[in-house]
């Protein structure tokens, strides 16, 4: 069975470790290191092979949103989960448009930990349902103001896109779509694929996020 490498930035050791040990005993995740601070987690990045780093917001020299930048930049191959205490608006908008795969509160169970690694590792994007109630809400406020001054969607996304959309703002995977619209997974994924096209965003979160009217950073 192959594993999801996972490595843990949090300047919180005992946090580390708790994380570390409990993903440790799910068979197909491996924690392969761990760091106080980013710039520890780039000197180890140089010659570990990661598939996800599970970082935190507010840590010293460097915040999780300009390591999120530079891991994409520097590592493209790594996807970026934000591990956090924090649910404002302002920081879960700042991650997505750094490049963030995922946005989690700390108050998740292992079980959801374990589960958001293995959707992100497989392509998803992953925002907790609290978070993804702050998107769609946002998204539908700006979907109403936009409506009372006569603007369009601003984009070329067909009805059935735009629909798409919205349950990615929700956090929806292929399959959940799939089944909540009535077409198959496959189509979905060329949903997906011309969306992301359309809107020229790298991912479901950006995408998501540039429904909302922000801009994606490049």
């Amino acid at each position: 069975m192959s594993q999801v490498r996972v490595f843990l930035c949090d300047d919180h050791t005992l946090f580390r470790q708790g994380v570390k040990k409990l993903l440790d005993l799910e068979k197909d995740i491996k924690v392969v290191g761990e760091a106080g601070d980013a710039y520890q987690m780039f000197e180890a990045l140089r010659s570990l092979a990661v598939d996800i780093v599970l970082l935190d917001i507010n840590m010293p020299k460097m915040d999780g949103v300009k390591a999120t930048f530079r891991i994409r930049k520097e590592h493209p191959h790594v996807a970026v989960v934000i591990l956090t205490v924090h649910e404002d608006e302002p920081y879960i908008f700042q991650a997505i448009k750094a490049g963030a795969m995922g946005y989690l509160l700390k108050d998740v169970s292992i079980k959801e930990l374990a589960e958001a690694v293995r959707k992100v590792s497989e392509g998803e994007a992953l925002l907790q349902p609290i978070i993804a109630s702050k998107v769609l809400k946002e998204f539908v406020m700006l979907d109403k103001r936009k409506a009372r001054e006569g603007q369009k969607s601003g984009s070329n996304l067909t009805a059935r896109e735009e629909e798409i959309l919205r349950f990615i703002a929700m956090g929806d995977s292929n399959k959940e779509i799939a089944q909540k619209i009535g077409i198959t997974e496959k189509t979905v994924k060329n949903h997906v694929s011309n969306i992301l096209t359309c809107l020229h965003v790298n991912n479901r979160t950006q995408a998501a996020l540039y429904a909302l009217g922000k801009t994606p950073a490049t």
